[in-house]
């Protein structure tokens, strides 16, 4: 992460579940305990089994959680966008590590609080940690929803879930379609399916219409058609 300093956004201008239901004057002295700092993509700000020291909120760009399996198989969890906290665990009164990785996809902007500085705001503003468990809750209803994919749904419909997931989140609106930055190989470990399979479903919604893709890029044009037999 690059040190150089930055100034941070004003307080209305940070949108995020994390400071919810907070009056200006407590979410700007909340962020001005913060420093920002510049993270190029392909970046990775915490590793799983590292201590849970920081508390990371997203500004700009994107990132998403991963684990390493002990055969060294890389998993993708979640996906993050601006507003999007990550690095919780800094946040419980016992030290813990970090369970996931977390790395940026694009050249981002976040702002860092050490533990200590946000357990200390925790303390002063409790709404941070009722914001904090609401943001668990949505996670675990995300994890529940995508085991409950992986025992029900077929690869088709698991890839074409990720698909539209994505497109809803860090896809970008172009004429034609929806854009995202995404290779066969992360859609495949988002979607948990083989490179093979995912490689094939997609060549058969390009011949569809439902999508075009390029290296490293997919433009989502009609989909529903990803969702027909």
């Amino acid at each position: 992460m690059s040190a150089s300093p930055i100034a941070l956004p004003a307080a209305d201008l940070v949108r995020t579940q994390f400071l919810e239901g907070l009056p200006g004057s407590d979410r700007a002295i909340i962020l001005a305990a913060a420093t920002q700092r510049r993270v190029l993509a392909n970046s990775v700000v915490a590793n799983p089994g590292e201590p849970a020291d920081y508390l990371f909120l997203i500004t700009k760009g994107c990132a998403r959680y991963f684990y390493i399996t002990p055969e060294g198989r890389k998993i993708v969890f979640f996906w993050l966008t601006p507003g999007q906290i990550f690095g919780g665990a800094a946040l419980l009164s016992q030290p813990s590590d970090y369970l996931v990785g977390t790395e940026m996809v694009r050249d981002s902007c976040v702002l860092v609080w050490p533990r200590s500085k946000v357990r200390a705001l925790a303390v002063r503003f409790p709404r941070l940690l009722d914001n904090a468990l609401s943001i668990a809750s949505d996670y675990l209803t995300w994890y529940l929803a995508a085991h409950l994919s992986l025992v029900c749904h077929t690869a088709r419909q698991r890839l074409a879930n990720v698909l539209v997931s994505l497109a809803s989140g860090i896809g970008r609106q172009q004429r034609g379609g929806v854009q995202l930055d995404i290779t066969n190989e992360q859609l495949a470990n988002a979607a948990n399916i083989t490179l093979f399979t995912a490689s094939r479903l997609l060549s058969q919604w390009q011949r569809s219409g439902a999508l075009v893709k390029s290296r490293g890029k997919i433009m989502l044009r009609s989909p529903g058609r990803l969702f027909l037999s």
